[in-house]
């Protein structure tokens, strides 16, 4: 097999290993049997050592010496250490995107808020998950890529990795509810105002108020299904 082939297989097990680990199809501190995976993803024991490895290196996968690999474990303390540091990073994000930004960054937003707002037109509950969890995080990306400094966005695009499989317990409550929708709906509403108003102070205030909606509801997820 030439080198590119090997690449494009690694590459494969690790995205597909990530998203299960982040949906829940593997549980926190769940042993991930090389057997077992080899049979789920069709893949050879090379590429998934490459995705275990790199997943390690992201705190989605903990190493056992000498005894393979587990997921890694959730908890309430990280928890709330990852959601705020990552409502502090998008608040500073977002000031700096205010200072920076032109015309056509406003354009965006407001392209991505529109599409995001008409999330309706799906077949299925997993399908509507995943298109309003695309539109949402293209929504956000839109407004700190504002902020023109690649090193924060590589910073706030690793925190997004590793809050993923906490977020998701969130998502998962959040887009089959059509009540949270349209608050969260009004909440993007209210931000894009105030962003396109030039408020930073406020601008950044409501941001790390909205990244932070998610925290209690999390933590009553991971405590009903006793990951916490």
């Amino acid at each position: 097999m030439d080198t590119i082939s090997k690449q494009n297989l690694g590459v494969s097990a690790y995205h597909w290993l990530k998203r299960d680990i982040i949906r829940g199809v593997f549980t926190p501190g769940e042993k991930l049997l090389m057997s077992g995976l080899k049979e789920r993803y069709g893949l050879g024991i090379g590429p998934l050592r490459e995705a275990l490895s790199q997943l390690v290196a992201e705190s989605l996968v903990v190493a056992i010496s000498q005894r393979g690999y587990r997921v890694a474990p959730m908890s309430l303390s990280e928890l709330a250490d990852l959601y705020d540091a990552r409502a502090q990073l998008e608040g500073l994000v977002l000031e700096l995107a205010i200072q920076r930004g032109g015309d056509d960054w406003e354009a965006e937003i407001l392209a991505k808020a529109h599409t995001l707002a008409k999330v309706t037109e799906v077949n299925s509950s997993e399908e509507l998950l995943d298109v309003w969890d695309t539109r949402h995080k293209a929504f956000h990306t839109a407004i700190a890529a504002g902020c023109n400094s690649p090193q924060l966005l590589k910073v706030r695009e690793g925190l997004f990795d590793q809050v993923e499989r906490y977020r998701h317990l969130w998502l998962r409550e959040t887009v089959f509810s059509a009540e949270a929708l349209e608050r969260k709906r009004r909440e993007h509403a209210a931000l894009v105002e105030v962003i396109l108003s030039r408020d930073a102070p406020r601008a950044a205030e409501m941001m790390r108020e909205h990244l932070m909606t998610p925290v209690p509801i999390i933590t009553e997820v991971m405590q009903r299904r006793g990951l916490a």
